[in-house]
């Protein structure tokens, strides 16, 4: 009897307790949205971060791929326009490249490249420089962006004529409206102000020439200029070391063709003078043009090319700078050694995924099915381009850049608007930009072409 009371006396005060407790402990808060932590904390590139951050923006946030599409935190599906900027080339989740990079994890997934080597960076060199005739672009330099793989190149260059007897030519020519890259050096070659940032007060020695017509009459000119900088009134042509050129089109520029053959004139005026040719194909290699390369379409082959973006199929980081044995046997002197390059270059899981990625273009004979795939594009962007609000289509393989007529910059609204029939792509300026993976099938080019009319309209 006692033993009840004493259970009974210890469950009511427990309860007292229970009660109480319940009372003071406020429940707690919900757990912050991931956006707003990204608000608070992180720096977008290119973007408006002031627009970003208002209240009322409520930031994309894409949480799966697979194929051409992508997911994001609401469960929409969209297909990837741009190829997560210029990048995606078999789609995303690829069952052999996610297998490569898994495979590869399993050994090691970096190790240093400044004194030692591996692998799969050798097997990748050798799987490039296949690609080309014998005998030419026979040395591969690693890095990991587009931007360190031209500034590879142009250091190259200038580096070579110094230690080679020709220490005058520390010229770089470059091209109007040319994009190379956000690094100091490559945005200094860059023909675009908006992209040069501080490198306009900093940078290569650089000729911005229209054409070919203005390359050309450099032979005339007589003046001298500074020894730095990024503009150059004239300047002699003892002292150009390299032209550098975005072969067949002009990313950023706005998709902007150059004309059949001017490629090939290019090569021969370079060759004429001796003066380096660097192709960057950053955003035109593997597969992007109908060929593997863009230099392919006019069979030239350049002292340098740069290559990064699709090489890993749009998976990881990586670079590589092509170049000659000339080149090459320029730096095997004494006190001649390149001294540049980064923590990750070579790094494992990207050359796996590259040496993957090249295994896809075999197995599923992905530059076979490009003329029909282009053909089809064709089409449906003849039929967009007698839309009254669309001045000029733009198209070169599976590459194609529609631009509005319009007096206002309305670009970024129509890829906004793009968004609601299923459609991420971004814009430069008034340019919409068409860039699908390559496994895009008809139907899914129907679909974004399609969404992007409704999102015009």
């Amino acid at each position: 009897m006692r033993q009840m009371t004493r259970q009974k006396f210890l469950c009511s005060v427990f309860s007292v307790q229970c009660s109480v407790f319940s009372v003071h402990l406020s429940p707690m808060p919900p757990p912050p949205k991931l956006t707003d932590i990204d608000k608070s904390h992180v720096w977008h590139p290119f973007t408006s971060m002031s627009e970003w951050c208002a209240p009322e923006h409520d930031p994309l946030m894409l949480v799966r791929g697979a194929g051409c599409w992508l997911w994001d935190q609401q469960g929409n599906k969209y297909l990837d326009g741009n190829s997560s900027i210029w990048t995606n080339i078999h789609g995303h989740n690829h069952p052999r490249i996610n297998a490569a990079i898994k495979a590869q994890l399993d050994r090691v997934a970096h190790t240093s490249f400044l004194g030692f080597t591996h692998e799969p960076a050798i097997q990748l060199a050798a799987e490039l420089v296949a690609l080309f005739p014998a005998n030419t672009l026979n040395k591969v330099f690693y890095s990991d962006n587009g931007s360190t793989a031209v500034e590879s190149a142009v250091r190259m260059s200038l580096q070579f004529w110094k230690q080679n007897g020709r220490p005058e030519r520390d010229v770089i020519v470059a091209f109007d409206a040319a994009y190379h890259g956000d690094t100091l050096g490559a945005a200094s070659l860059s023909g675009i102000p908006l992209f040069q940032g501080s490198a306009n007060e900093f940078g290569y020695a650089v000729k911005r020439v229209a054409n070919l017509d203005a390359l050309a009459s450099l032979i005339n000119e007589t003046g001298d200029g500074p020894k730095n900088g990024t503009a150059l009134a004239k300047t002699s042509l003892k002292r150009i070391a390299a032209v550098i050129i975005e072969p067949l089109i002009q990313g950023a520029a706005g998709m902007k063709l150059w004309p059949q053959g001017m490629l090939k004139q290019l090569q021969a005026w370079c060759r004429e003078h001796d003066v380096f040719l660097i192709l960057d194909e950053v955003m035109t290699g593997f597969g992007r043009t109908g060929k593997m390369f863009a230099c392919q379409h006019e069979n030239v082959t350049p002292d340098f090319l740069c290559l990064a973006k699709g090489i890993t199929g749009g998976y990881l980081p990586l670079a590589a700078t092509m170049t000659t044995q000339r080149v090459f046997d320029g730096f095997l002197g004494e006190g001649c050694t390149f001294y540049y390059g980064h923590s990750y270059t070579a790094n494992q899981l990207g050359c796996a995924a590259a040496l993957a990625s090249l295994s896809v273009f075999r197995e599923e004979r992905t530059l076979e099915l490009l003329p029909a795939k282009e053909d089809k594009l064709r089409e449906l962007l003849h039929d967009l381009s007698l839309h009254p609000r669309v001045k000029e289509v733009r198209h070169c393989g599976m590459i194609a850049g529609i631009e509005l007529a319009s007096d206002e910059i309305i670009g970024a609204k129509v890829c906004l608007a793009a968004r609601k029939h299923g459609l991420l792509t971004r814009p430069i300026l008034n340019t919409i930009v068409l860039m699908p993976p390559l496994c895009i099938s008809d139907d899914e080019l129907a679909v974004m072409v399609q969404a992007l009319r409704r999102a015009i309209d």
